[in-house]
């Protein structure tokens, strides 16, 4: 019978591991995993390989290919390598393969070999070239450090929001660290680096000399260390072979192993059991694997979230399975799967072997109405991927223009997104796309583009109205519209011009172009207004004063009031100002002047157009009963009680009212009959009234 526990090996005094092969890889390498540069991401995540030609003379000029694998070893993407020399491979925390070059240049790829994007770490790491490199992964995100050829650091602690650091200069620095890697203390990433027997603790400020508590004696160098995941745990190892292992801060020993072996460790990774608080650290040499410690974690972390997982899924283009985990656990939809089926959509647009209509028509019979799911971005990653026509296929299924027409600019498909832009009602919308249209066509393609479309037209009209007058009279002039030209004309010759001249001129071309649209009236008022302009000028020479843009009626009162009524008079006739309103701008002058004796030579003159219970009015108005009365005689027999009443004669507007027997006019009387003073009028007015009842 065999001994169940054969294959388990002691660790420490109360726990055993054992060895054995989960699955055999897929893999067909053709080339030694110690020529290549390797990174594996976290949990079971992908492999990628590079073979490094740049540490191999004799296979120099051989282009290096760059391998993608699965965690167990099946190829999902290899491609030739035509860029710099590599330094280091690292995978990100949403699974993109960040590759830092020597130049400082770091290039990112997804799972399947396709390339995202690429950033610089910038001139200084250019100037000095890179000599190593780490990939790191903090709560913020993945981060990149850098070691120069100037023994200075750089770093970056989230490549999704690059923001680089130049870390302090370590003192007498003349060559590279024996060894060194990241940490993230207090939401901070430092650097930890071994010169000699000495540790050095870089962060954003300063360079501090730190010692491992408790470390045995006789250490002159520290040949590798290593972080936990959770940076919460450092293991070194020193040149005299012993393992020490504490805590990142640097204040607590955790143990300390001798294992008996100076020459320096290939790896060295911080490893857990299964649903377990203890820590382990393992170390590889070339033939030799070692598993020491017992570090207990005081908190475990779920770092791989669900919704990580289903990340996971989808990079994989496992869409299927990732549904049936979305509905089985119940996640909300714009969460779940219609998240997924967004990224299915956009994996979707990347087959050229199937045409535009066949791959936007599987879209939307996959995903309808989905809620959460967004058809623009969709369609932006098929413009992306050459596929304008596809796009302009999917953004049809957009019902939001506010996302259509920005990715129509995008595509330069101007015209479409004016046409979307009106068809929203949204006037911001539309005023986007012609302001992007404008710098866009030339003037006569703009202007054109617009007469097709009467409301982008009216509507840029009221822009240029506030912002561009020229451009609107060009508008204008191109759809010969003369009846507003000449309303714009004549709203620059007040606003632009100065010089009576220049107005003059401006108003000139205002007539003509009335005369084009057939509106005699506005030309004739234009030229009216001309005339008046050259007499308001040749008043204020010879008058001084000030005449310019008063209006006609204006002119005669300011005419009347300067005493100068022959003047006024010439002006009434010249501009055919009918003799009523004459009267009534005389009038009104002349008692604003209380010019009372020209005011009743001037009734006088003739016979009033107005009658002249206007004089009593605007004598009253002036309180001056005095002239007032003057005028009550001649008003007429229809108006005389009310004259009469304003001018304070109760009695007399009574014998009036009586004499002319209306009920109205007695009525009026009646009701500026007040108290003792008035009684035999009020008794007057009675009496009269039954008198006509009887008869």
């Amino acid at each position: 019978m065999d001994c169940y526990t054969a294959n388990w090996n002691p660790l420490g005094d109360s726990a055993f591991y054992r060895k054995y092969e989960l699955y055999s890889m897929d893999w067909d390498l053709k080339e030694e995993l110690r020529d290549c540069l390797v990174a594996a991401a976290p949990y079971g995540g992908p492999i990628a390989l590079l073979r490094n030609p740049w540490r191999k003379e004799k296979a120099a000029s051989v282009r290096p290919v760059l391998e993608i694998y699965s965690a167990s070893g099946m190829p999902l993407a290899s491609l030739l390598w035509k860029s710099g020399p590599v330094v280091s491979l690292g995978w990100s925390a949403e699974e993109e393969l960040l590759c830092v070059q020597e130049d400082g240049v770091v290039l990112v790829y997804g799972l399947h070999g396709d390339f995202r994007r690429h950033f610089s770490m910038g001139n200084e790491v250019l100037q000095n070239r890179v000599l190593d490199a780490r990939i790191f992964h903090t709560e913020f995100g993945s981060g990149v450090a850098i070691l120069t050829g100037a023994h200075r650091f750089t770093l970056s602690a989230n490549v999704g929001d690059l923001k680089l650091r130049r870390m302090p200069e370590v003192p007498g620095l003349q060559s590279a660290p024996s060894c060194w890697t990241t940490l993230c203390q207090d939401r901070v990433a430092h650097i930890l680096l071994a010169v000699g027997p000495d540790l050095y603790l870089l962060d954003h400020a300063a360079c501090s000399s730190v010692t491992p508590p408790g470390l045995a004696p006789g250490v002159s160098s520290f040949l590798q260390m290593a972080v936990s995941f959770t940076y919460r745990h450092l293991a070194l190892f020193t040149d005299t072979g012993y393992i020490w292992m504490g805590t990142t801060s640097l204040k607590e020993k955790l143990c300390e192993f001798n294992c008996n072996i100076r020459a320096p460790p290939k790896q060295m990774v911080w490893c857990s059991r299964p649903r377990s608080k203890e820590r382990a650290v393992v170390v590889a040499w070339e033939r030799r694997l070692m598993v020491v410690g017992d570090a207990p974690e005081s908190i475990q972390y779920k770092q791989l979230t669900i919704q990580v997982l289903l990340d996971r899924l989808v990079l994989r283009r496992l869409y299927p399975l990732a549904i049936q985990i979305c509905e089985y656990l119940r996640l909300p939809e714009v969460q779940g799967v219609s998240r997924i089926l967004a990224h299915w959509a956009c994996y979707k647009v990347q087959q050229k072997d199937v045409s535009d209509e066949d791959v936007a028509r599987a879209i939307n019979q996959k995903l309808g109405d989905t809620p959460g799911v967004s058809y623009s971005d969709i369609a932006a990653r098929a413009y992306g991927c050459g596929r304008t026509e596809l796009a302009i296929k999917l953004l049809e299924y957009e019902p939001r223009s506010g996302e259509q027409v920005p990715l129509l600019l995008k595509m330069k498909r101007s015209k479409l997104a004016l046409s979307k832009a009106i068809e929203s009602g949204d006037t911001d919308l539309v005023f986007t796309v012609l302001l992007h249209l404008k710098n866009e066509l030339n003037r006569g393609d703009f202007f054109m583009t617009l007469r097709n479309q009467p409301m982008a037209l009216s509507l840029y009209r009221q822009f240029c109205k506030y912002q561009e007058l020229e451009t609107l009279k060009d508008l204008y002039n191109q759809d010969d519209n003369h009846q507003e030209l000449g309303s714009f004309h004549i709203r620059a010759s007040y606003a632009a011009e100065e010089r009576i001249e220049g107005r003059v001129a401006a108003l000139q071309t205002a007539a003509d172009a009335f005369y084009k649209a057939k509106n005699e009236f506005a030309a004739k008022a234009t030229e009216d207004q001309m005339r008046l302009l050259r007499l308001q000028r040749r008043l204020e020479d010879e008058l001084g004063g000030r005449f310019l843009d008063l209006s006609l009626h204006d002119t005669v009162t300011t005419l009347i009031l300067g005493g100068h009524n022959k003047r006024a008079e010439q002006l009434a006739r010249d501009f055919r100002i009918p003799d009523k309103r004459l009267w009534w701008l005389k009038l009104t002058a002349l008692a604003d002047l209380e010019d009372w004796e020209e005011l009743e030579k001037f009734s006088k003159s003739k016979k009033s157009p107005i009658g002249y219970l206007p004089f009593v009015e605007i004598c009253m108005k002036q309180h001056n009963k005095y002239e007032a009365k003057k005028y009550t005689s001649r008003v007429g027999p229809e108006q005389k009680v009310k004259a009469l009443l304003l001018v304070g004669d109760v009695a007399q507007a009574a014998d009036v009212a009586i004499e002319h027997r209306n009920e109205a006019e007695l009525s009026l009387v009646l009701s500026h009959c007040t108290g003792a003073t008035d009684g035999a009028t009020a008794d007057k007015i009675q009496r009269a009234r039954a008198q006509a009842q009887k008869k």
